[in-house]
């Protein structure tokens, strides 16, 4: 028997464009519920997929389960937080809003969200879409501030921690480097411009229109929404926990949706039912550096080439969920996957699928796999830090930025800094008067008395966060 049940035919044949698409065949459903296979127990977590093609659902299941507490089974209309896919339909909104002339991607951000810092070069709506603004991070923002990742955050806090922010990570328009706190500012400004909050105005300008009546941004986390996937992530030994980031942030991600509704939105780039050709055109506007480099990255999606074919795609991940939609927009074909485990490898289970349906289409060889990068030795010798250096690196340091206090300590040849919430790193030599420790480097600037007067901290997205010595409370 056919894995695509009966109850999605009508389904399918209602959102075909063209003559009724038949459903997967049965040879390559099974090869697809390969791809699968580990995550067909009822007993644990694990994902839907949906294949779309030719304006049809051919293939939509369900593998595991929703609610490992209650047993619920996953289907193809269970709603899961789909991550940063939500970055597509965030810059749709901004798209929509250019086309009707309510803003240009030319525009200062500042015009929309004052609060922000004057950095004396101005950054753009288009440098936020393309992730060219040099904007930090929030996420990372919030590692380095001792904050929680789960707790309860609003887009207005995330406002509040980008407007103490002095510096950018580099000038608006030389660098990509992907800005979560781009997205959300993104719909900061669709609330501005538009009077409605982003959910409102992306149910009434895209899911209204496209029927996608399971679909909304998830801006209050105590909504209840019936058959929700909850997520969660492995334990060591076996076993699972709940990993669930309970805030109301949009924008950048909070997008709640379900494989049978992102079958609607992925059709859209064929019909532009919603937008038209216009608003089409613009979602694919690959970034350019003020250099000349053309970036990947167009409007919330990635433009690229898979072994001979043209691939629009985008992944997702918050919490313990795991996402991923691919289209192939010549061979009129997608791919979709939901998942609420944070292990669920995304981007193989896509190739994998993708293989299957698409093999004989392929023109190049499929991507050698590669081994895992090692870390190469330095070619630069650093002398060993004196120890009176080292002495002069213990104290108490303050960022007005972060709004919070770190203290160094010595013992010895060992350094020891202890973050908000109590996380001890232990410091090693990475370079002259630079040293690293959980994840984060710091690099200390020369001191005239002995004693280092601050430090500039990198951690991931974000680049030099100032710290000044307070050793008094």
């Amino acid at each position: 028997m056919r894995a695509m049940r009966a109850a999605l035919l009508p389904l399918a044949i209602a959102a075909s464009t063209a003559a009724a698409q038949q459903p997967l065949a049965d040879s390559l459903a099974r090869r697809v519920d390969g791809v699968f296979a580990r995550f067909a127990n009822p007993a644990a977590p694990g994902c839907a997929v949906g294949v779309y093609q030719n304006g049809a659902i051919t293939y939509a299941k369900g593998y595991g389960s929703a609610n490992i507490e209650y047993g619920v089974p996953i289907t193809p209309k269970t709603p899961f937080i789909s991550g940063s896919i939500a970055k597509q339909f965030t810059a749709a909104a901004i798209a929509l809003l250019v086309e009707q002339g309510r803003l240009s991607l030319d525009d200062d951000v500042r015009k929309y969200i004052p609060e922000l810092h004057d950095y004396g070069s101005r950054i753009t709506v288009g440098h936020l879409v393309h992730h060219t603004s040099g904007l930090r991070d929030f996420w990372a923002l919030v590692g380095a501030a001792g904050m929680r990742y789960d707790d309860t955050y609003t887009s207005g806090d995330v406002l509040r921690l980008a407007s103490r922010q002095k510096r950018l990570n580099f000038p608006p328009g030389t660098e990509y480097d992907y800005s979560n706190t781009g997205y959300i500012a993104m719909g900061i400004i669709v609330q501005r411009v538009t009077g409605k909050t982003l959910r409102e105005f992306a149910a009434e300008q895209m899911f209204g229109p496209l029927g996608m009546t399971n679909t909304h941004y998830h801006d209050d986390h105590t909504m209840v929404v019936p058959g929700r996937a909850a997520a969660y992530s492995p334990v060591p030994g076996g076993g699972f926990r709940i990993n669930i980031w309970n805030n109301d942030i949009v924008g950048q991600g909070g997008l709640m949706t379900t494989i049978e509704d992102l079958q609607k939105w992925d059709e859209n780039f064929y019909t532009g039912k919603v937008g038209g050709p216009g608003f089409l055109k613009r979602q694919l506007q690959q970034g350019r550096l003020a250099n000349g480099t053309e970036l990947s990255y167009a409007f919330g999606l990635t433009v690229s080439d898979f072994r001979g074919l043209r691939m629009v795609e985008h992944t997702g991940s918050s919490g313990g969920y795991r996402t991923i939609i691919t289209r192939f927009p010549t061979a009129h074909t997608s791919v979709a996957a939901l998942c609420n485990v944070s292990d669920a490898n995304t981007v193989a289970l896509s190739r994998g699928v993708s293989e299957i349906l698409l093999g004989s289409r392929f023109t190049a060889a499929a991507p050698a796999s590669r081994p895992a990068a090692q870390p190469s030795p330095s070619t630069v010798a650093h002398a060993a830090p004196s120890s009176g250096e080292i002495a002069g690196l213990a104290g108490r340091y303050y960022s007005e930025e972060l709004d919070a206090s770190y203290e160094l300590s010595v013992s010895g040849q060992t350094i020891l800094a202890r973050r908000p919430r109590g996380e001890v790193d232990t410091l090693r030599v990475a370079g002259e008067r630079t040293y690293r420790g959980g994840g984060m480097t710091y690099r200390f600037a020369p001191s005239a008395d002995g004693r280092a007067a601050g430090f500039a901290l990198d951690l991931g997205r974000v680049r030099g966060v100032e710290f000044v010595r307070r050793d008094q409370p």
